[in-house]
């Protein structure tokens, strides 16, 4: 049977306890979806899990600001690093909004029709170069930062882990490439999405996080990025120094272009196939091939190694485009009245 899952084999969502199964519980009943795949695939590593489904509650779901604009902030995004499964997945959310003409339209690639959408989604976009322009001023209010910024920052996480460990296809047969499944998929979740959520309460998810960063700060965003921040972090002692060191210099010289197929910093699998697939995690996911798996892998590590690398790897840029984010916000001011 075909799964939307590549190079792992997630535990089924049925067979969850404990935390585990709490996190799947409060993504059916906050989401809509039962068991979408950009968790399920997490679960194979389950101290990752709880953190990016808050950082994602948090930010996208409970965040302030609306969610049509959240949304499109994640499809610029999602479009600017290349992940059609997340592209697909937030123009059928779009249905859910019942923003369905704004859904078609850049369902065909054309632009929004109303210039707030439209910069809503350049700034999604523009977020992928680390304190690049485009970023200010903000097309938003500045009091929903936490909310648009943790979604920007969410998405540059899961387009990462979706690109590098699922397939393409949002559904079968890639049927939500046609407008009327679009449409009744978006439809099917639209109860649950327009349903205002009670902010913080996915932190109870998570052990101890920190306050988290600045331009959270008095949101539930912040612990939950914190938590995202320490739990990928980790995956970082499956590489050795010399390759964290590889790995972390690459990332900080990147300039948020997409690399060519080939380039100087990138490892030969044959020799450091560790922070080869970290590097291709953080800069080129949707590159991340069989044959990279396999020279790392071994019999010797698991589903959960694997999924705690990508996500080191990931994760590592999203670090990068966040710190670069206080001085870029510390004059921050606003472009568009609350959409």
């Amino acid at each position: 049977m075909t799964t939307p899952f590549r190079h792992t084999a997630p535990p089924p969502v049925r067979s969850a306890t404990g935390r585990t199964a709490e996190v799947h519980r409060q993504i059916s009943s906050d989401f809509g979806i039962d068991g979408p795949s950009t968790f399920v695939v997490l679960s194979s590593a389950p101290e990752l899990l709880p953190a990016a489904w808050a950082l994602t509650r948090e930010s996208l779901l409970a965040g302030d600001g609306s969610r049509t604009g959240k949304e499109l902030a994640a499809l610029g995004v999602s479009r600017a690093n290349k992940c059609p499964f997340c592209v697909d997945a937030h123009t059928v959310l779009l249905h859910a909004t019942g923003d369905h003409r704004l859904a078609e339209r850049l369902a065909r690639g054309e632009s929004p029709e109303h210039e707030e959408h439209a910069r809503l989604l350049a700034w999604g976009a523009a977020t992928r170069v680390p304190g690049g322009p485009g970023l200010t001023p903000l097309p938003f209010p500045a009091e929903h930062t936490p909310g648009y910024v943790g979604t920007a920052l969410a998405f540059h996480f899961i387009n990462r882990i979706a690109s590098a460990l699922l397939t393409e296809n949002l559904l079968p047969g890639n049927a939500q490439r046609l407008r009327p499944v679009r449409s009744l998929v978006g439809r099917s979740v639209a109860r649950t999405v327009r349903r205002r959520l009670v902010p913080g309460e996915a932190l109870a998810l998570l052990d101890d996080p920190g306050p988290g960063p600045s331009w959270a700060a008095g949101t539930a965003v912040g612990p939950a990025f914190a938590a995202l921040r320490a739990a990928a972090a980790a995956g970082g002692d499956l590489l050795s120094g010399p390759d964290r060191a590889l790995v972390g210099d690459a990332v900080r010289a990147w300039d948020g272009t997409h690399q060519p197929l080939l380039w100087d910093a990138l490892p030969d699998r044959g020799d450091r196939p560790g922070a080869r697939l970290a590097m291709l995690a953080a800069l080129a996911p949707y590159r991340v091939t069989d044959e990279d798996v396999a020279a790392w892998r071994g019999p010797e590590r698991t589903d959960r190694c694997l999924v705690r690398l990508i996500a080191y790897g990931a994760f590592a840029a999203v670090d990068r485009i966040e710190r670069e984010l206080p001085g870029v916000l510390a004059g921050r001011g606003t472009t568009a009245r609350q959409e």
